[in-house]
């Protein structure tokens, strides 16, 4: 007998322990209640994934459950929040369990390992679309923003740059000696929860790594209202990256593809002495509008854009 839309959700979907003080009521209700602790803000963010669009049809159901939850997390982790509870829509074209009992696999440990409860959510039928609503909590006033960046700030970034686009490229096709990493990064990105909230106080403005590094800080730019440039020397490039380029030519791949999920940061030069995170230089926020790249001593302008649908 086919599940149906109630038994699905209890069956697949209940199996966390309510474990965030903040959820007042999860599952089983019209609504969750939450609580907000006095001196906190609650950040929102949401994210839709579509197959064929966010991620290729066939794609294994326990990653996938991993990675939508990741980038959600990953939105919170800009704003230096700490996450709370989730909601989650899926519409599915079928009931399959196997893939079901895979994808909130992912799904949940990812949750347990940053004590996030899920809370709520729907489920229909129709091409294979997931949602989450991500929700968590920041000191009130002190939310990371995209809109902060001062001429003269120092611009960093965690982790390392183009991996998960050398996973994607090699989804297509491209042979790589050592796939392993990329496709890793491509496929389980980390959300930088602990660094996120390691900049309160210290980050002027943050943004993460979604749809690629020259468009994401353009974001920062065009809402702080400075340009910036970039030291294409000093940008963290793993060896299997740097060896894609020196294979294809293809330099501008790290600086334009999206899913590397690292932060991306602008501190005052006399703030950065307190920079607790790992994190690496790349590049300076200016007066002077525009994304440029210093690479090896020639500057040379560069397009701010990254993914857009509807484009």
């Amino acid at each position: 007998m086919p599940l149906s839309e109630f038994t699905l959700i209890q069956r697949f979907f209940t199996q966390q322990r309510v474990t965030n003080p903040s959820t007042r009521l999860g599952i089983g209700d019209d609504c969750a209640l939450l609580s907000i602790p006095d001196g906190y803000e609650l950040a929102v963010t949401t994210d839709t994934m579509v197959e064929n669009v966010h991620f290729f049809a066939g794609t294994d159901p326990e990653l996938l459950g991993h990675k939508l939850l990741a980038v959600n997390l990953s939105d919170l982790a800009a704003m230096g929040a700490k996450p709370v509870s989730v909601t989650l829509a899926l519409t599915l074209p079928s009931v399959d369990e196997n893939w079901l009992t895979a994808f909130a696999k992912g799904f949940l440990n990812l949750a347990e390992r940053y004590s996030v409860d899920l809370i709520g959510g729907d489920t229909t039928s129709g091409p294979l679309t997931l949602t989450v609503q991500a929700l968590g909590l920041v000191p009130k006033g002190r939310g990371l923003r995209r809109s902060a960046a001062r001429p003269g700030d120092l611009i960093y970034m965690t982790g390392y740059l183009g991996d998960a686009g050398l996973g994607l490229k090699i989804n297509q096709g491209y042979v790589c000696t050592d796939p392993e990493a990329a496709l890793t990064r491509f496929n389980r990105p980390e959300p930088q929860i602990e660094a996120g909230q390691g900049l309160l106080g210290i980050a002027n403005a943050c943004i993460d790594l979604s749809d690629g590094l020259a468009g994401d800080l353009g974001h920062i730019l065009e809402q702080s209202h400075v340009g910036a440039c970039l030291d294409w020397d000093a940008l963290p490039l793993s060896k299997a990256v740097q060896a894609y380029i020196n294979d294809t030519g293809d330099w501008s791949m790290p600086l334009t593809a999206g899913d590397d999920y690292e932060l991306c940061f602008t501190v005052s030069p006399e703030r950065a002495g307190q920079l607790t995170i790992a994190a690496t230089k790349i590049g300076i926020i200016e007066s002077q509008p525009g994304l440029r790249l210093n690479k090896s001593g020639h500057i040379q302008p560069l397009e701010v854009k990254g993914f857009e649908h509807f484009s």
